[in-house]
């Protein structure tokens, strides 16, 4: 159960801030090397990625991986 509560949280925290930096989806997935669906789990909470994963997500969006957390 707190797994997902902490995917949510990350979720959550991703879309604020791709937001506040005016990008979509499609440009962090792409410069991350996802599909613009995985980002979209993500984004909902419904995925938990790894944490190469997040990081490069991080670097895109220009914040730190704890961020997100």
């Amino acid at each position: 159960m707190r797994r997902y509560v902490i995917s949510k949280r990350v979720g959550k925290s991703i879309r604020k801030i791709r937001e506040q930096r005016n990008l979509t989806q499609e440009d962090v997935a792409d410069k991350a090397g996802l599909h613009v669906s995985t980002l979209g789990r993500i984004e909902r909470g419904e995925s938990n990625p790894p944490l190469q994963t997040i990081n490069k997500i991080a670097q895109i969006l220009k914040a730190k991986p704890k961020d997100l957390f």
